[in-house]
């Protein structure tokens, strides 16, 4: 992997690629994408089927970064989405730049439609957002098993309630793998700072894209860095008016 903006660099290790990554301390929320170049963010419902080996390695190092991983339950199920251990190659990249090995995944949902039988809930670290609508029963079965119910807003899961409550938690650096219906919300919401989209050289044609619906008016973005590999390009972009 090599960087092509803002100076071009020779190949990027591990190490090179985590500083190309690393934001100033403070609180941010940056979303991690893959899409093709007609906008499709998955290959017969999974994100998988656009991915690459650089893919892979910049995804291990935006959670080996952030304090928390933000993600809709459609996307965690969907996705398999399993709690992040020591062992595993993101703990260890972790623990290998100075962090704590673990890493909390925060699921989004507004009905509280984890599943409290999954390992994600069963798992001490792992936070479940919803909201006051969400049904009793389901934030019970779920602090039972585990996790812990974080209820932002009334009838809808109140995203800068979240970001708020996450960095009293210590947890300030936040990381969004989506999905698309999060990052619509996410974006209309005025709580993102930076898009990183990997845009894979393909092209799919379905109908889940990177932004389903309309935005209530256009997000600008400024690029910040560009790398590529294997003619897959990694994007940094700074959404306008952010911190």
């Amino acid at each position: 992997m090599r960087r092509l903006l803002p100076e071009p660099s020779a190949e990027l290790d591990d190490a090179a690629l985590v500083e190309a990554y690393r934001l100033p301390a403070g609180r941010s929320l940056r979303m991690d994408f893959v899409a093709s170049l007609d906008g499709a963010v998955s290959v017969d419902g999974r994100s998988a089927g656009l991915g690459s080996p650089g893919d892979k390695r910049v995804f291990r190092t935006l959670r080996a970064l952030a304090d928390v991983v933000l993600v809709g339950a459609g996307t965690a199920t969907t996705e398999g989405y399993r709690p992040v251990l020591p062992d595993s190659a993101v703990g260890r990249l972790r623990a290998s730049i100075g962090g704590p090995a673990t890493l909390p995944i925060a699921v989004v949902s507004r009905r509280a439609s984890l599943d409290p039988g999954s390992a994600l809930a069963a798992d001490p670290s792992t936070l479940v957002v919803t909201c006051a609508a969400a049904d009793d029963g389901r934030c019970a079965a779920l602090a039972a098993a585990g996790a812990t119910v974080l209820v932002c807003g009334d009838d809808d899961v109140d995203l800068p309630a979240t970001v708020a409550a996450l960095a009293e938690r210590g947890l300030a650096q936040v990381t969004c793998e989506g999905g698309p219906q999060l990052l619509r919300a996410a974006l209309t919401a005025g709580v993102v700072d930076e898009l990183d989209l990997t845009i894979a050289p393909a092209l799919v044609g379905a109908a889940h894209r990177l932004l389903p619906d309309g935005l209530p008016a256009p997000v600008g973005l400024e690029l910040r860095q560009l790398l590529e590999e294997d003619g897959v390009l990694f994007t940094r972009y700074r959404v306008a008016g952010a911190r």
